[in-house]
């Protein structure tokens, strides 16, 4: 995921997007053919309107917490971030206890199940800007697959978050998300983080792959940070850092085929946590109720509401903590009122 460029093991890449990319889209955004739809996630135990935040395993200059420091408005916590192996497309995850005042994995392990008695759902977040991992063909598919499921059968985990920032194949990844969720059963929990480049047209890969998965998919939360100019699904250019990127790139994924419980939105959870595309947890609360119920909309304002969709997410638990808790003290009741 595009975060904060500051020191950590995964550096952010800074944006590489700029208006011609957005432009550049146009074409395939209206050649989609943009239909809604009204089939629902099957995901369990996921409320109908929930909050995702990532945790970061490592220390980068927010504050360090455990998984128990994580307030009780987040409803998906991301644990970021699992890693490549030499195998292709082989994943393992090693708790940095060290990097965290010497969390112990017994202890992590307490939490995660503490989390989910709270009525909570954790998952492995595969990826990052710098987590390249490679699922190309039916045994890297295969390895991926056997590797995630092998976290959750350790870990406890609940599922997990596609956070691939350097190209995916949507034929073997959705191959593999559908082996895992056949092995894991009800209550899994399948997240996405897009950049917003990945998410203009549905002929896009990371698009694509939310289709191809859209029975198994509980939530799409895009970054809309760190990004540039990008069209909007009336085919008007918009700047990032404004209520209009959130709710016109969102209109996009609204009427491209996926369900409204299945979109979210996502910011950082401060100025320090991304490059760029902060904007204040109110005008987050603002774009919601825009999609929602086609009030506070800037100057787009979406043909219909959509009074579904699902939350907002925030790069990360840990600096939003950093801010006094700000993004999830505001949103976080915001989006259970939805």
């Amino acid at each position: 995921m595009i975060r904060s460029e500051s020191s950590r093991k995964h550096g952010r890449r800074r944006s590489r997007l700029g208006m011609a990319a957005g432009v550049l889209a146009a074409a395939a955004l209206t050649a989609a053919g943009l239909m809604a739809t009204g089939t629902s996630a099957s995901a369990a135990e996921v409320p109908a309107h929930a909050v995702t935040g990532y945790w970061q395993n490592f220390d980068n200059g927010a504050t360090v917490q455990t998984l128990a420091d994580v307030p009780g408005d987040y409803d998906i916590i991301a644990v970021a971030f699992a890693d490549a192996t030499g195998s292709p497309g082989g994943v393992d995850f090693t708790l940095d206890s060290a990097g965290l005042g010497g969390y112990t994995e017994d202890a992590f392990k307490a939490d995660i199940k503490a989390k989910q008695d709270a009525g909570k759902s954790v998952v492995i977040s595969i990826g990052g800007q710098n987590g390249t991992v490679a699922v190309n063909d039916s045994a890297s598919a295969a390895n991926f697959a056997s590797s995630i499921t092998s976290l959750m059968d350790e870990y406890g985990f609940d599922g997990v978050d596609i956070d691939l920032e350097n190209g995916l194949n949507s034929t073997y990844m959705s191959q593999a998300l559908k082996s895992i969720a056949a092995d894991a059963g009800p209550g899994f929990v399948l997240t996405m983080a897009p950049q917003t480049i990945d998410m203009q047209s549905t002929s896009a890969e990371y698009f694509k792959t939310a289709l191809a998965v859209k029975d198994i998919l509980t939530v799409v939360n895009m970054q809309y940070y760190n990004s540039g100019s990008m069209l909007g699904c009336d085919g008007k250019v918009y700047s990032q850092g404004s209520v209009d990127f959130l709710t016109a790139l969102a209109c996009i994924q609204l009427e491209g085929g996926l369900d409204p419980s299945q979109v979210g939105i996502g910011t950082p959870a401060s100025s320090s946590a991304a490059g760029s595309g902060y904007v204040a947890p109110s005008v987050v609360n603002d774009a919601l109720d825009c999609l929602a119920k086609g009030t506070n909309c800037g100057s787009f304002k979406p043909s219909k509401t959509y009074p579904g969709i699902r939350g907002a997410m925030t790069w990360s638990t840990n600096w939003d903590a950093a801010s006094g808790n700000a993004w999830s003290s505001t949103v976080g009741p915001h989006v259970d009122a939805l």
